[in-house]
């Protein structure tokens, strides 16, 4: 060894510190939460918009809390599954379980979500704290965590419970690892029905296990034992998981065909989530980044020093066994499967960074404590402490403010497609807007073009221009009617692939081939959706026996 240097052991070598008391937990929750609930408080009666229609209030399945309904939830093959292309049991169930309480109140759902985002901000405040961060840098990460303006989709956003839930079981997965494997094992496969995303908590738990002390040979065979069984239920969840979401079709698309475009689409993704985490620049709702197809783009440019910089740090923490790789370790593996590993559209969401954030959260303070920790005195200058708290409670100050601006958004679906539109103008959205704008004026013309636009990005919901009032002057031209019958024959087309529909898909091909007029193919698949059997049945009789009465009438 040199001389005049000390080793220095691995910070957490001897395992994590003590975290608050309970009682100072709670209190710090019913803080978070009413912290939560004043920033969050426009949006608390938004409307159920996108995807909560289709998860929450047109889902017959969360609607009554009956045996059959459960089952038919737990069933990872069965049709509330498909109905929502995930495997999310825990997650459907707390939406009928809101349901049986509130009904189509919005207000009680909206509540529940902010709820649970304030503890899964205090049970980071504890793991920073078991980490080594101390107290007051982890009470200002946990409320950079709580009032992050990119966390408002996941909060405000009814059907994103599923986030906010996963978040909460994930945290408390990985703070019950060290003492109870077992309820950890648990906690885990809880979290991961909940949401997939939750699977980031294996890889982190086991770095977390490579940086504490294995002098305990009983305690640590246990954990392994945990560590096993949790791997083995995400391997078969992730089997159920994939199928599931292949059945969509909304994995077919892909950033870009080309291997070194796709390459620095993914690197300026991942700096873009980075420039949002710091400073929330660029959030929107509905992402639909351009791919990078110059080699001057910004994006692609920023990002190579700071990612060979990051892998850098990342490599010498896990060299070093410091609980700081395990944070840079989770903000890597939350990535990955929304880089485009497994294409699916929109590659970018505001809710994807509910959970890379907390890993960056962690691995910057804990570089901060390594930094201190290397210098003769880990005291800062008293003007130099007072000027960094300020720096960082006006940053608190501008996020709060900015998390209750976009909260606003989420309160009309129109409002969340005009900041897509905004933020996005070659988008679907944009295409959307400004086709039923020319829709009002009458210019099919325009309006077909902008929608075909819009089909080149992976729009088919041809459901959404046969009833959008929005398209109700054009409707009946035949150039619009030809856009419509040609959309839902691609989706008929599509779901001739699959293999044992559901009655609430058959339903969708009847209503595809309803919209294209072609009768008798609209009750062959009718009768075979009454064959199927599921909670459609009676709608579909009174479907049957409409069309009989039509044809009776003629």
């Amino acid at each position: 060894m040199k001389r005049g240097v000390t080793k220095r052991e691995p910070r957490g070598s001897e395992g994590f510190v003590s975290i608050p008391k309970t009682g100072q937990l709670v209190f710090l929750y019913v803080l978070f939460a009413i912290g939560a609930l004043v920033v969050y408080s426009p949006a608390l009666e938004g409307e159920f918009l996108s995807d909560d229609l289709h998860y929450v209030r047109d889902n017959v399945y969360v609607h009554t809390l009956s045996v059959d309904n459960v089952l038919a939830i737990l069933d990872p093959t069965g049709g509330a599954t498909v109905a929502v292309v995930n495997y999310t049991p825990v997650h459907l169930l707390i939406h009928a379980v809101a349901w049986a309480a509130f009904g189509q109140d919005v207000m009680g759902h909206h509540v529940i979500n902010v709820l649970l985002h304030a503890l899964a901000s205090i049970l980071l405040l504890a793991l920073l704290m078991r980490s080594g961060v101390p107290g007051a840098a982890a009470l200002l990460g946990s409320l950079f965590f709580l009032l992050h303006p990119a966390n408002v989709e996941a909060v405000a956003w009814i059907s994103q419970l599923k986030s906010s839930a996963a978040m909460v079981l994930s945290l408390a997965s990985l703070l019950a690892f060290w003492n109870r494997p077992v309820l950890a094992t648990a906690l885990f496969c809880v979290a991961l029905f909940a949401k997939p995303t939750a699977a980031f908590v294996l890889p982190v738990a086991l770095v977390f296990e490579w940086t504490r002390d294995t002098r305990r040979p009983a305690a640590g065979l246990q954990r392994w034992w945990a560590y096993g069984a949790a791997g083995l239920i995400f391997v078969l969840y992730a089997v159920i998981e994939f199928t599931a979401h292949q059945r969509s079709g909304a994995a077919e698309a892909t950033l870009h065909g080309t291997p070194l475009v796709l390459i620095a689409t993914v690197v300026a993704l991942a700096m873009r989530y980075l420039v949002m985490a710091a400073s929330s620049y660029g959030v929107s709702a509905f992402h639909e980044p351009d791919p990078v197809t110059s080699v001057f783009d910004p994006w692609w440019l920023a990002a190579l020093p700071l990612l060979v910089v990051l892998a850098w740090r990342w490599g010498v923490v896990l060299r070093d066994r410091r609980p700081e790789a395990a944070y840079w370790t989770w903000a890597v593996v939350s990535f990955a499967p929304i880089s485009q590993v497994f294409p699916f559209l929109y590659p970018m969401a505001d809710r994807y960074l509910y959970f890379i954030l907390p890993g960056l959260i962690g691995g910057v303070l804990l570089a901060g404590v390594d930094l201190l920790e290397r210098k003769e005195s880990t005291s800062l200058p008293a003007g130099v402490r007072r000027g960094l708290l300020i720096a960082v409670v006006l940053v608190l100050c501008v996020f709060t403010w900015h998390s209750h601006d976009r909260s606003k958004i989420w309160r009309k679906a129109i409002f969340v497609s005009t900041d897509a539109a905004l933020h996005y103008p070659n988008g679907v959205s944009a295409q959307l807007l400004s086709a039923k704008r020319a829709a009002q004026i009458h210019d099919v013309e325009t309006a077909t073009a902008r929608i075909r636009a819009a089909m080149d990005r992976g729009f088919y919901r041809f459901q959404q221009l046969d009833g959008d009032p929005g398209f109700a002057p054009i409707r009946e031209h035949p150039e619009f009617r030809a856009l419509i019958n040609e959309i839902a024959e691609i989706r008929i087309e599509m779901f001739k692939e699959l293999e044992n529909p559901t009655q609430l898909e058959l339903r969708t091909v009847a209503r595809a081939h309803a919209v294209r007029g072609e009768i008798d193919e609209t009750i062959a698949v009718l009768k075979r959706a009454l064959a199927v059997g599921g909670p459609k049945d009676a709608e579909t009789r009174r479907d049957l026996a409409a069309i009989a009465k039509q044809r009776g009438l003629r």
